[in-house]
């Protein structure tokens, strides 16, 4: 879906931080850790204030070594190896992500399903790229800010992944961001490339977040506050999608 969702128009910003949000936000953490949900299990409120639950899965797309594995693990709030290892076969990853929608200020428990595949493994096996696509609500393309070709490779990994007349939300993420210093990427060629694609582009940082007092323990609401722009951006644009299947809001232009 070539869509530009405008940050904050559907999903209410910083709204975790609020009174409101709090007891949402201790759903999905434990002692101030994140919480790690297996496949049947999901985060406990009281039933006067239990949410809907809306479901998709997410494919991450991208050249070996830009941090696919490591945005998932920011994500659900997970330490992130100093060590690259290739991802072998197919691996996923449940996060669970309250919010609260604008318009009618309905709260909206997001379920995510990641899906990681590492590049091996998708050129050796032609059913891997199949299976990670299948019913798949959204794909994710990242790029690292310190690799100019993966960012050079975007346009023609989006045409290898995605077929024009798919309809599948598509955002791009900019990871290894806390290596901003040393870029081969500037802002104005991601400006440059947002207003070509009509895509929205997301920067994160790919190291572990601040920890506990324990020194060892990461912060499980600090990490949240470092990828909430991007959960929230997700959600926006699945959410808008989910409205134009409904037929609530005009269908956009594909490319």
């Amino acid at each position: 879906m070539a869509v530009l969702v405008k940050s904050g128009s559907l999903v209410t910003a910083d709204w975790l931080n609020s009174v409101d949000g709090r007891e949402y936000l201790a759903s999905i953490l434990r002692r101030n850790k994140r919480k790690v949900f297996g496949l049947l299990e999901r985060p406990m409120l009281p039933p006067q204030i239990a949410p809907d639950i809306a479901s998709y899965k997410i494919f991450l797309s991208g050249k070996s070594g830009v941090g696919k594995t490591a945005a998932i693990a920011k994500f659900a709030g997970l330490e992130i190896s100093n060590v690259h290892h290739e991802t072998t076969g197919i691996q996923t990853r449940t996060v669970y992500w309250p919010a609260k929608l604008v318009e009618s200020g309905r709260v909206i428990m997001f379920r995510f399903q990641f899906w990681d595949c590492g590049e091996a493994s998708l050129k050796k096996f032609d059913h891997i790229l199949a299976a990670c696509k299948d019913k798949a609500d959204a794909i994710l393309f990242l790029f690292s800010f310190t690799d100019r070709s993966s960012f050079n490779d975007l346009p023609s990994q989006m045409s290898r992944i995605v077929d024009d007349s798919e309809k599948i939300v598509k955002i791009v993420i900019g990871t290894k961001f806390d290596q901003y210093m040393h870029t081969d990427v500037t802002d104005r060629e991601l400006r440059d490339f947002q207003q070509t694609w009509h895509l929205p582009v997301f920067k994160m940082k790919s190291i572990n977040g601040p920890r506990l007092s324990d020194g060892k323990t990461l912060d499980g609401k600090a990490g949240l506050l470092e990828v909430e722009h991007i959960l929230n951006g997700v959600a926006e644009h699945l959410w808008y999608q989910d409205q134009v299947t409904a037929g609530l809001v005009p269908a956009p232009h594909y490319r």
